[in-house]
């Protein structure tokens, strides 16, 4: 018998084990999502892939009576949408009394909050309350609208670029139409009208809003209540965030606003299982992508911006450590990149799940079949798939030079934007001054030459920028590069930022004014390193850049090709993918696996103390004394949050979740974990909603912030006399 010498610890088998795995299971994938090792050939496209982020326009009432027995009257479809708000151009609101008052997230009054703060106040720290219709304070710059009528324009834009002759056209007409369109709605009363296309130009609709600008704040908790657990919880589940805020709309008068269509509270709260809506504004989402741009998501634009995000990130956490006091108005910021890093984190890793990505392509399969067996379809739409492949395969071969060679963006090294300004100047510098455009003259100059370095810069943190950028440029342009060993000096890391530096002329305001007083000549013949780059770059990519707006200009007709193809294929069976638009989403109430075991559909305060004192009480899981030493008449069984199955997305924040009665259960704040992958598929088993419940929201500011005006005026739907 054949000895077999046995693996000498835990590491070498596990080794044998993938071994083994490779040979018998090259088939089959693993799930991200649900940790399931599955045959790649059996996934299927889900019912609900696409979403069910549904329109006004369009609303699915046969699906509503046929999954709900509930059938929504024209009445009540009018009064959740005048009653539901756009607020600013970040998030959702809603009237919630007669008398204008709104509610939205805490976390969306952030920055409302910083506005109206004082310079003796902390109101981050301590929360804001309005004792009296008088303390209410006007946000400067803040508006909301409300969504007044929605017309179909569809047939007089298709019309319009039916006329186009070229791709380029196209755009121009399509441009051209809407302007005008929206034109004739202009008017002196605060409303206004955008056209929004849907189903990439499928559909084209027109909405109608009020603009009311007179906004004012009336109560929001301090900020550890509303994002409790920070960015550690941040899209997470269960949570424990009483993430609300209420403002206030005033006439013209200095009124608060009478409104006929708000939406009352609840007095029975929800249960396990019931059916819910939540109405908002969903941001943008990429459902109805083909795969080959969704591929090109997941291997370019996703890791691109992740590595933007977490440099934004690194240079606002330095600003901050260098300057303690800016803290208050960066941090805001700060917050919105910390949210979006992990927003784009799980939207990429859902990308990178094989299953996910396989439904997708049997949901385009199926699609392509659906058309080839139409010999109508066929012959007016033929196959804008494969173009579409074609032009992202064509992308490929240029983004990554392009992005290189790119010295546009905030997280470029201001040196680089210096020369390209000198190199403005040195062209102006060859004409006489009596040509010359103001600003290049005399005085003019020296003071726009002393503008090229901000206030703000920040050496250091351009030295860091400055390594990104040549780390980029070895990756992308290579060693043998003469370029990149021209302006490095063959050097690489710190070693080729200190040369760089050491070889250029325009690090101070002082060395920039030397090398204009030279003359034009001695600018555009400089050798210093970012005025070459510049100089020696620029064309190639001006002819990149322009190759890549054709490409996408031409790839937008095809999307518009597969969007009109959608609609005829699938109606409004299929919602349009998010738009920053109002949309009706439905779902139930009910936990989802996670972590081995259930999630709960519902948390309470008490697991918000459990949470603080399991972290003992350390920052970003800290609470303010109140929480510690609540008064008796407080309820901490009282639910807190809670999620349901709606269908949810960036923009959705401050929705009002409503029942069947068209009354206040919760606003939404947050989606789970699982719900990241939800920008370009829906999976209604994990995907959850968020919300604070509108019993915790009550219990909360009537026995622990002890607003009793506030209180009456949501139990009552109105001021009280």
């Amino acid at each position: 018998m054949t000895s077999i010498t046995p693996y000498k610890n835990k590491c070498d088998f596990s080794i044998l084990v993938i071994f083994i795995s490779i040979l018998f299971f090259a088939p089959l994938a693993f799930s991200q999502n649900n940790g399931d090792l599955l045959n790649i050939d059996t996934v299927k496209a889900g019912k609900f892939d696409t979403g069910k982020m549904w329109t006004f326009e369009f609303p699915p009432s046969d699906y509503f009576e046929n999954t709900y027995s509930f059938r929504p009257s024209e009445e009540w479809y009018e009064n959740v949408r005048m009653a539901a708000l756009r607020f600013a151009n970040y998030c959702s609101a809603s009237f919630v009394s007669e008398d204008g008052l709104i509610m939205t997230n805490q976390h969306c009054a952030r920055e409302s909050v910083t506005d109206v703060s004082g310079d003796d106040e902390d109101l981050h720290e301590t929360g804001f309350t309005a004792w009296n219709l008088d303390e209410e304070r006007q946000v400067p710059g803040l508006y909301v609208d409300q969504l007044l009528e929605i017309e179909d324009v569809t047939e007089e834009i298709h019309n319009a670029l039916n006329e186009a002759t070229s791709e380029e056209e196209k755009l121009e007409i399509e441009y051209k139409t809407i302007e005008i369109i929206e034109q004739r709605y202009l008017s002196d009363d605060g409303t206004y009208a955008t056209v929004t296309p849907l189903y990439s130009g499928a559909k084209y609709s027109l909405y109608k809003y009020k603009r009311y600008n007179d906004v004012r704040l009336v109560f929001a908790p301090e900020s550890q209540a509303g994002y409790f657990g920070g960015d550690f919880d941040n899209f997470t589940y269960p949570r424990y965030n009483l993430d609300c805020s209420f403002f206030r709309v005033y006439d013209d008068n200095g009124n608060p606003l009478k409104t006929e269509h708000y939406l009352r509270w609840s007095n029975n709260g929800i249960e396990p299982g019931d059916v819910v809506f939540v109405v908002g504004n969903p941001g943008t989402t990429n459902r109805l992508r083909t795969v080959s741009q969704l591929e090109y998501s997941r291997d370019i634009s996703y890791p691109r911006t992740i590595e933007l995000i977490e440099e934004f990130i690194d240079s606002y956490e330095n600003l901050i450590e260098e300057d303690p006091e800016r803290e208050f108005d960066l941090n805001d910021q700060l917050l919105n990149f910390k949210n979006s890093l992990k927003a784009y984190s799980g939207m990429l890793a859902g990308l990178q799940d094989p299953v996910l990505m396989q439904k997708k392509i049997e949901f385009e399969n199926k699609f392509k079949t659906a058309v080839q067996l139409d010999d109508q379809l066929k012959e007016k739409y033929g196959d804008p798939w494969q173009k579409i492949d074609s032009l992202r395969a064509e992308l490929r071969k240029i983004t990554n030079l392009r992005y290189a060679l790119s010295t546009n963006g905030m997280v470029i090294p201001q040196y680089f934007y210096v020369a390209e300004e000198l190199i403005s100047i040195a062209y102006e510098l060859q004409f006489p001054e009596d040509e010359r455009s103001g600003q290049y003259v005399g005085e003019e100059l020296e003071n726009y030459l002393e503008s090229l370095l901000s206030e703000d810069f920040n050496s250091e943190l351009d030295k860091k920028l400055l390594k990104n950028k040549i780390d980029m440029l070895y990756e992308y342009l290579g060693e043998e590069s003469e370029l990149v060993k021209k302006i490095t000096g063959g050097m690489r890391g710190n070693d080729a930022v200190d040369f760089m530096l050491a070889n250029s002329e325009i690090i101070t305001i002082e060395s920039i004014k030397e090398l204009v007083n030279r003359g034009a000549d001695a600018i555009l013949n400089s050798n210093d390193p970012f005025i070459y780059f510049v100089l020696n770059t620029e064309e190639e990519f001006e002819e990149l850049d322009v190759k890549f707006d054709e490409i996408l200009a031409e790839e937008d007709g095809y999307n518009q090709m597969l969007g009109r193809l959608i609609f005829e294929v699938y109606g409004s069976s299929i919602p349009p993918d998010a738009t920053f638009t109002l949309r009706i989403s439905d779902g139930v109430v009910a936990g989802f696996p996670y972590n081995g075991t259930v999630a709960p559909p519902f948390t309470t305060f008490y697991g918000l103390l459990d949470r603080y004192y399991s972290f003992d009480g350390k920052f970003p899981w800290t609470v303010d004394e109140k929480w510690l030493n609540t008064p008796p008449e407080f309820d901490l069984s009282t639910p807190l949050n809670f999620i349901c199955t709606a269908d949810v997305t960036g923009g959705a924040s401050g929705s009002p979740v409503i029942n069947m009665n068209a009354e206040i259960v919760g606003v939404a704040f947050d989606g789970n974990i699982e719900s990241l992958s939800g920008d370009f598929i829906y999976q209604p088993e994990e995907n959850r909603s968020v919300a604070v419940h509108s019993d915790g929201i009550l219990e909360a500011i009537k026995y622990l912030y002890k607003v009793d005006r506030l209180a009456d005026e949501l139990i009552n739907g109105k001021l009280n006399d």
